[in-house]
């Protein structure tokens, strides 16, 4: 016969977690059939902004993961923080791959400076390797979208103290916390043709607003410079 399944459920200030009650069919004691009830608690993913984040590394010790690839890893990343990349560089040479590896590094890659990857399949098992099921862990990447698919895995694995910046550190002011790397946290997801053809505005604005000024305050001197210039 089936048994039956209770949740109740209860919130504190930042997560939710289940008691789920299983109820099964067990066998007989005493001439009379008895059952069995198992407590399992699973504890939800706690998501924080930049400044919770900061004081759940000082005042509860949690440990920071960075789960960026290694190139943005490289650009920035929070001082003494562990990094174990939820996806690694897709070096396959399967047909397949190398062809989607092309189309990628042709757009992608080239705008945006992002590596082709895939899922790394050792994640869990190298988050194993150096912290406890017990642990206190806080999940980084750069737009919060990796740490939440990386939270998840851990909370599979049995991890049940786990924390998120929402938006990741793209969100994170600076000064923030103690950084390491060429360029501030939150811009180290910038790559790519994305940030020359910035800098390029940044400097054809510049000289548009300088001749507009120049026609402007000085008119006789510019009449005199179109003067100058070849007739087409």
């Amino acid at each position: 016969m089936a048994g039956t399944c209770s949740i109740l459920s209860f919130k504190s200030n930042f997560r939710t977690s289940w008691l789920v009650f299983d109820t099964h069919r067990g066998g007989n004691l005493s001439g009379k059939p008895f059952k069995r009830k198992h407590l399992a608690v699973r504890a939800e993913v706690n998501f924080v902004n930049a400044e919770e984040a900061k004081n759940l590394t000082a005042a509860e010790g949690y440990a920071i993961l960075d789960v960026r690839d290694k190139t943005q890893f490289e650009r920035a990343h929070i001082k003494s923080c562990y990094h174990v990349p939820l996806f690694i560089e897709n070096q396959d040479n399967d047909f397949g791959t190398i062809i989607k590896r092309q189309v990628h590094n042709n757009f992608a890659g080239l705008l945006f400076g992002l590596p082709f990857t895939k899922l790394n399949p050792e994640f869990v098992q190298s988050v194993k390797s150096q912290f406890s099921p017990q642990s206190k862990i806080l999940l980084v990447c750069q737009e919060g979208l990796r740490s939440a698919v990386a939270a998840n895995k851990l909370e599979q694995a049995g991890y049940e103290n786990i924390a998120c910046i929402t938006s990741g550190l793209q969100s994170v002011k600076p000064g923030t916390f103690d950084s390491v790397g060429s360029t501030e946290l939150q811009n180290a997801g910038k790559a790519g043709l994305v940030t020359i053809q910035g800098k390029i505005s940044a400097v054809l604005g510049t000289v548009l607003i300088c001749a507009f000024l120049f026609i402007t305050f000085f008119p006789d001197q510019a009449e005199k410079l179109f003067q100058l210039a070849p007739a087409s």
